[in-house]
């Protein structure tokens, strides 16, 4: 097979920071204030000359690093103001970007990982000479404390096997919430949105609620047509809290703002899952992993709910013994429906495969690989979890397959397969 790699590789990268929420305990014990109190009362009670100093200080270290710091500092003072019942009309500026600044910290996004990739097409294909395609792709980033969060990168394919990624913006913004007047995690769904004058490229989603609290990973991306013709992008992924797991999905139209919505149902306590592009037979169809080994077809009324379904495919190969599982959301074909697949092995050690599911029924195998596509060797090993490839969705441009993908749950590669070649080998 004619599988072309890239020599580009993203890394992990402690540079990329992105001022964040510093919590810290509100109300005190027998009357004592608590430290958040004690801290706003000691920034008031400097004069205006110290507090002019202490900022000066603080935007010396941390203005160069960030996009618009007295804005950000100013937006979280608001957040403390709320939340104390302060009167700001009675407070300089500069005290309440000082007040800001004690309750903001640095955070380096991918200082531990890069991993897990999905693209699909971007929003605006303009100005794309023939051959070209603008893509857009999501990446799991890993911070401090092994928090996963949502970063995203644009480029551009060609189906000559040739890529080009936009080059990042200097400054990486968070998506925000609605400010809300207490610190608490909401439940349920929530919207965030990405800042006006930020790149999607700059962008990064972090965990918000309680379920998502310790990650938010490895989102596959699908562009997804309704039945009425409109368009949306949705990405499964994992909410983890640190004890348990939960699917939720993405749901955005313009990459403006984004849903992030829990999922129902037994099987929606699990990983992987991936949807399909758009309805088969008038119903959503997902692929999951219910029982952590093998691969399953799930059905739903309910875009929102899935319920365990049928068993598809099981391991065979000695390549795939231990567990399979999906590389991102199915593909459509004219021939039937490509999905990509995982494989585990002896050593544990992760492989990529593909299998064509039926057009019309993808309960139905119709063509698997016997070898896998891809797999961990050279300098595919190590890393982070050595041995591992894994992707969370690739994209079909022309008769070329390109696929991202994940190294030793450290860096992200990339390769491409003329999809003519691929069915061949199944």
């Amino acid at each position: 097979m004619h599988l072309v790699t890239h020599d580009m590789r993203l890394h992990a990268d402690p540079s990329r920071v992105v001022v964040r929420p510093f919590h810290i305990a509100v109300g005190g014990i027998g009357g004592v204030p608590g430290r958040t109190e004690r801290l706003v009362g000691e920034v008031l009670e400097m004069s205006a000359e110290e507090a002019r100093d202490q900022l000066e200080i603080v935007l010396k270290d941390f203005e160069a690093r960030h996009w618009q710091t007295r804005r950000v500092f100013m937006t979280r003072y608001d957040q403390i103001e709320d939340l104390l019942g302060l009167d700001g009309r009675t407070i300089g500026d500069e005290k309440r970007q000082l007040i800001g600044a004690y309750f903001c910290h640095e955070y380096s996004y991918a200082a531990a990982a890069l991993m897990n990739p999905s693209a699909v097409p971007h929003f605006d294909q303009s100005g794309m000479p023939p051959g070209s395609l603008r893509i857009l792709m999501s990446m799991r980033a890993v911070g401090e404390g092994h928090i996963s969060s949502v970063a995203f990168r644009e480029g551009i394919i060609t189906d000559d096997c040739r890529m080009m990624l936009a080059p990042e913006p200097p400054f990486a913004t968070a998506t925000d919430m609605i400010a809300r007047a207490s610190d608490e995690a909401p439940t349920g769904e929530v919207t965030v949105h990405r800042h006006r004058d930020s790149t999607l490229s700059g962008t990064v989603i972090f965990p918000i609620t309680e379920a998502q609290s310790k990650g938010l990973e490895d989102l596959r991306l699908v562009h997804f047509q309704h039945d009425d013709g409109t368009w949306e992008w949705i990405g499964t992924y994992t909410a983890y809290n640190g004890s348990q797991i939960q699917s939720e999905m993405m749901r955005t139209r313009d990459f403006r703002a984004f849903d992030l919505v829990p999922m129902s149902g037994a099987a929606s306590r699990n990983k992987g899952m991936g949807l399909f592009p758009r309805t088969v037979d008038g119903q959503y169809m997902m692929i999951g992993r219910s029982d952590g080994e093998n691969v399953f077809l799930l059905k739903s009324d309910n875009l929102t709910h899935w319920e365990d379904g049928q068993k598809i495919l099981t391991p065979k190969y000695p390549w795939e013994l231990v567990q399979l599982g999906n590389c991102g959301p199915p593909i459509e074909l004219d021939e039937g429906w490509l999905l990509l697949t995982h494989g585990v092995g002896a050593m544990r050690k992760y492989s990529i495969g593909a299998v064509l599911l039926d057009k019309r029924d993808p309960s139905k195998v119709i063509g698997r690989m016997k070898e896998p596509l891809l797999a961990a060797k050279d300098q595919d090993r190590e890393g982070y979890v050595p041995n591992v490839v894994y992707s969370c969705g690739a994209i079909r441009h022309n008769d070329t397959l390109f696929i991202p993908y994940g190294i030793a749950d450290s860096s992200i590669g990339f390769a491409f397969m003329p999809v003519s070649e691929l069915l061949k080998a199944m």
